[in-house]
């Protein structure tokens, strides 16, 4: 084990969107090593449905490229989307075309300009096949330029800022140019305004989608400058000589005014255009024709609500946690509440799989009224700075060995599911089921796609009926339009059900909030313990945590401090009376990184079940951001994370472990720690999700 074999980062991730590019993409691919002397790059090729055989070509001729086949062209936006979800949010982001060269020393001098922060989008300058320049900035629409397109042309237009979007001066490419927005073939895009801006839109489909994301960029404090002493060559596409091409450009430069302006200006501009394009017409122009069409049929002013609706559809997400009482660090809750920053979603808290019975139940009371107290809550938007964010706690009736009793239970549940979807606006979701028992509620629901979260083998959990439960999660796997898994282990397991819809999607960590915090910063009641402190937090439920190794650990080290934090659901009367165990109860997941910090040895205590052969611990990223030294037992997941952390197979290896660490040998240094979880963000992970789920849609 090497602790200080940090794992490295390419500066910057490079974004080819490809669609029948194979006489093209060579080049492209070819001209980015001297375009970037000396610099790491992560070269990724995302097809858009190619007939064309570009994705076997790439993988042939570039091995070191990774190819992402979508299954349909989804358009450029959801192209970058696609290949952006595999970078680092440390990353820079160069998006290109498949006809563009990139001039040797190119990449370099664009990333020379993002070392000014203020600059957020580098661009080169364009020139074609012939050397001759390419006018590639842009101004922001208005209906003084619409008119000068319309009425003058775009040559003439071009004279005249106020009369045209297009910088047409030579002199503004000579120099380092601030624009508006720039076309879309070469944009390096710093990490900062990735992380601001956000994802591209791709409900445009193709044109206007760079607008829309420069645009907001400047909106968000950065600058589009162009750096003239990079260069790229731009082949140029066919959409001022392809009547269809064309008539998208038009449509979408009117859908993109009416999504940025009150409705009497989006009239008068789409008068404008359609009256430009209606004069070309008449005087033969087939492009224009084209263009009138659609134009005309149906309105493009109608367009921004239709386009909301088919690319960006509402999610339902039926939760094997409850938010109002379970840990928000649950990925159910971290990948919807990133999705909310675009998407409509409902959550539904979980249904559950067993109804709790006294004597046979740990803290039965109390699951009881915890559920009750959630269920008053109804429908609630519980983030306020995420509106389109909305939990629900639906009314059950939590009988499980009753048919009948289920029969009544789904339709009660979905009734309620779609009412309220209804009123959301969400009417063609995608549906994410994580807890089986929502199989049943969820079958017969129109959907636009059924996502299945394998996180657990919950048929292997000891309280339900696991012969019922087991064949839920059978429908689901055979059902499901994709099934995502966090656990290789259960993913292998599954294979024969799942097939190529099986897809690993690892847990993420907000590394923001998961940082190592000073000891000014601890929290009063854990720093007036004296150390070493050796810790705990999350859920302590007897099915997982094994409660005997706490009780070994703080009888082994009486000069050390056991510190537990968070929910207990079974009994800790023997921990409780141990003098050198400090039980805190729950912390909020605001709290929870300042008591981690605290730990000098932080745990794993895991049983040795079905149920954690199947698990992969987000606390394992936690406390890995954290760079903290960490003992573990052994499960399946844990081998990508044996040089960082010691992984046991018996309890006396677990104490061993923590003597070692006690003794000042810990498993990898907390830089060594924290760089294994650099790029496990939960955004790249709702990214990856989203782009799985909507991209058949």
């Amino acid at each position: 084990m090497d602790p200080q074999s940090d794992i490295g980062l390419s500066a910057v991730i490079v974004v080819i969107v490809t669609f029948n590019s194979i006489d093209i993409v060579d080049e492209c691919v070819e001209s980015l090593a001297p375009a970037f002397p000396g610099v790491a790059l992560d070269i990724v090729v995302v097809d858009s449905g190619s007939d064309d055989a570009t994705v076997d070509h790439v993988r042939q001729r570039h091995p070191s490229v990774r190819v992402i086949p979508l299954h349909a062209n989804l358009g450029f936006a959801a192209g970058i989307n696609a290949g952006a979800a595999l970078s680092s949010r440390d990353q820079a982001l160069l998006i290109l075309n498949p006809d563009v060269r990139l001039h040797p020393g190119a990449g370099s001098a664009l990333l020379r300009s993002l070392e000014d922060r203020s600059v957020g989008i580098a661009v080169p300058r364009l020139v074609d096949e012939h050397e001759a320049l390419q006018y590639s900035l842009r101004r922001r629409p208005t209906l003084g330029r619409a008119f000068g397109t319309a009425v003058l042309g775009g040559r003439l237009s071009k004279r005249c800022p106020a009369l045209s979007e297009t910088v047409a001066r030579e002199s503004a490419y000579e120099s380092a140019t601030v624009a508006d927005w720039a076309t879309g073939a070469v944009l390096l895009v710093s990490a900062d305004c990735r992380g601001r801006v956000g994802a591209w839109d791709d409900s445009y489909f193709l044109y206007s989608e760079e607008t829309d994301y420069c645009l907001r960029a400047t909106a968000a404090g950065f600058a589009v400058r162009l750096t003239p002493e990079a260069t790229a060559s731009h082949l140029g596409g066919e959409s001022t000589t392809s009547p269809a091409l064309w008539s998208l450009v038009c449509r979408n430069k009117v859908v993109f005014y009416r999504r940025h302006h009150l409705v009497v200006p989006s009239v008068l501009y789409w008068m404008i255009t359609t009256a430009g394009e209606a004069a070309r017409a008449v005087l033969g122009s087939r492009r224009s024709r084209s263009a009138l069409r659609e134009l005309l049929s149906p309105s493009p002013l109608l367009e921004p609500a239709r386009a909301a609706r088919a690319a960006a559809p509402g999610w339902m997400c039926f939760a094997g946690q409850d938010w109002w009482y379970h840990n928000h660090g649950h990925s159910d809750f971290q990948l919807m509440t990133r999705l909310a920053h675009d998407r409509t979603v409902l959550l539904v808290n979980s249904i559950g799989m067993r109804m709790p019975r006294p004597g046979s139940s740990t803290q039965f009371t109390r699951r009881v009224l915890r559920k009750a107290r959630s269920t008053l809550k109804g429908v609630r938007r519980p983030l306020a700075d995420r509106p389109r964010f909305h939990v629900l706690s639906p009314v059950i009736l939590p009988f499980y060995g009753s048919s009948f009793a289920r029969s009544v239970n789904r339709t009660l549940v979905r009734t309620q599911v779609r009412v309220v979807g209804r009123c959301l606006g969400i009417r063609n979701p995608v549906i994410m089921v994580t807890i089986p028992t929502a199989w049943e509620v969820v079958a017969p629901m129109r959907r636009r796609a059924l996502v299945f979260n394998r996180s657990d083998k919950h048929s292997a959990f000891g309280e339900v009926d696991s012969g019922y439960v087991e064949s839920l999660e059978r429908k689901l796997l055979e059902q499901s339009d994709e099934v995502v898994y966090v656990s290789h282990a259960l993913m292998t397991e599954d294979q024969q059900l799942s097939g190529d819809r099986a897809h690993f999607l690892d847990h993420g960590v907000d590394l923001e909030h998961f940082r190592r915090r000073p000891s000014g910063e601890f929290p009063a009641d854990i720093a007036s313990i004296p150390g070493p402190l050796i810790g705990f937090f999350g859920g302590i439920d007897d099915y997982v945590v094994d409660i005997e190794l706490l009780e070994k650990v703080a009888a082994r080290f009486p000069d050390a401090h056991l510190a537990l934090i968070g929910d207990a659901t079974c009994s800790l009367d023997g921990l409780q009376a141990m003098p050198n165990v400090h039980l805190f109860g729950a912390r909020t997941y605001a709290q929870i990184p300042a008591y981690g910090s605290a730990f000098d040895v932080a745990l794993m205590p895991w049983l040795q079940n079905d149920w954690i052969s199947a698990c992969n611990p987000i606390k394992a990223k936690e406390y890995l951001a954290l760079g903290l030294p960490i003992v573990t037992t052994w499960y399946p997941e844990v081998v990508r994370y044996e040089r960082v952390m010691y992984a046991t197979k018996s309890h006396e290896e677990f104490l061993t472990a923590i003597a070692w660490v006690l003794a000042g040998t810990p498993p990898a240094s907390a830089e060594g720690c924290r760089s294994t979880v650099l790029e496990a963000s939960w955004d790249q992970c709702a990214e990856r999700l989203r782009v799985l789920a909507e991209r058949g849609g």
